[in-house]
C-alpha cells in the first residue's frame, strides 16, 4: 500500500462506519450519488492511522441503506474494526470527465455569485439537492452571513458559470 501524508488532490467520497460480517468487509457511509458508485473505483485512498494509503477494493455492493466494501488485505472482522472512522477518497484524476455545462458541486462551492447587473451576492457555501433541481446556497459575509437560495438552472436563474474567473452570474433580484 502506497502512503501519502496530505489530502492535496484527493476528493473525499465517504467514511468507514462499521464492519459487515466476519471476512473483513466494512460498511461505508458513501457521499457519492448513487451511493454504490464508490465501489466502481479500482483504487481508493484510505486515511488509516493518520496516513493516506492506497487500497484496492476486492468487492463491494449496496447493502440496505449503506454500502459494503471488501478491502484487499483486510481479511477478518478484527482487522476491519481498525478502519472504523477512516475517511475514503480518490485522486482528482479518477473523476469522470464531464461534458460542457456540467459541474461537480465541489467546483461550484466557493465561487463568487453576482447578478447580471454586477451586484455581489456572496459565495456559494454549498448546494442542496431538491429533486426538481439543485439549489445554490449563497452566503453574503458582509450581511451577517445572509443566505440566498438560488436554483441552479442554467439558462434561467444561472446565466453563466465561469470557473476560470471563479464566478457565477445569476439573473436574480438582490433583495430576494
Amino acid at each position: 500500500m502506497a502512503e501519502q501524508d496530505s489530502i492535496e488532490g484527493l476528493i473525499s467520497l465517504g467514511k468507514i462506519s462499521g464492519v459487515f460480517g466476519v471476512k473483513g468487509w466494512v460498511k461505508v457511509h458513501s457521499y457519492t450519488d448513487p451511493r454504490e458508485k464508490i465501489v466502481e473505483y479500482s483504487s481508493l485512498m484510505v486515511k488509516h492511522q493518520g496516513q493516506w494509503q492506497e487500497v484496492k477494493p476486492a468487492g463491494g455492493k449496496r447493502q440496505g441503506k449503506t454500502v459494503v466494501i471488501k478491502l484487499t488485505g483486510v481479511d477478518n472482522r478484527n482487522e476491519a474494526e481498525l478502519y472504523i472512522g477512516d475517511e475514503i477518497a480518490i485522486r482528482q484524476q479518477q473523476l469522470e470527465q464531464l461534458t460542457e455545462g456540467e459541474y461537480y458541486w465541489r467546483q461550484l462551492e466557493g465561487l463568487n455569485v453576482q447578478t447580471t447587473d454586477g451586484v455581489e451576492l456572496g459565495k456559494v457555501h454549498h448546494l442542496l439537492e431538491t429533486g426538481a433541481n439543485d439549489v445554490l446556497v449563497v452566503r453574503d459575509a458582509n450581511e451577517d452571513e445572509r443566505e440566498r437560495l438560488i436554483p441552479f438552472t442554467i439558462g434561467h436563474a444561472v446565466v453563466e458559470v465561469d470557473l476560470s474567473a471563479q464566478k457565477i452570474t445569476v439573473d436574480w433580484d438582490p433583495e430576494f
